[in-house]
């Protein structure tokens, strides 16, 4: 159960981590991105790039909660679910600056994105992906 639990925090933490690296990335990347990211006023293509963000970041999550908590079946899910709720409050706060397209792609791949990386470190890999090596 403990790995479990901290299968999931490290998700949480390390969406949050790889989140941000990617957002200072957009920063550098899109011309104007810096410029509008406060005000929230993103072109269709910084919409995307968001988009992927999210994505790229929930996989990432899922692979850091297999390999702490390997066995758990329920880990990637929960982790996911935990990122939609954490959510969930944001984006009902911003529903019209958004369209519903943004809305429903950031929010409903969260947590299947998460299990999916969790699905690409194989159950058996936990000591070998944490310990670095093998044999």
């Amino acid at each position: 159960m403990w790995r479990t639990v901290g299968g999931i925090c490290a998700g949480l933490v390390a969406w949050a981590v790889v989140v941000t690296i990617l957002n200072f990335g957009l920063r550098l990347w899109l011309p104007g991105y810096v410029q509008v990211e406060h005000a929230l006023l993103f072109t269709l293509p910084m919409k995307i790039a968001r988009l992927v963000m999210a994505a790229i970041t929930s996989v990432v999550a899922g692979v850091v909660v297999r390999a702490v908590a390997p066995q758990s079946r329920w880990a990637p899910w929960i982790t996911g679910l935990v990122t939609v709720a954490l959510f969930l409050p944001s984006h009902v706060y911003l529903w019209n600056r958004f369209p519903i397209w943004y809305h429903l792609g950031f929010l409903l791949p969260l947590a299947p994105l998460v299990v999916l990386g969790a699905q690409l470190l194989p159950r058996g890999e936990r000591r070998n992906a944490l310990s670095g090596g093998g044999a």
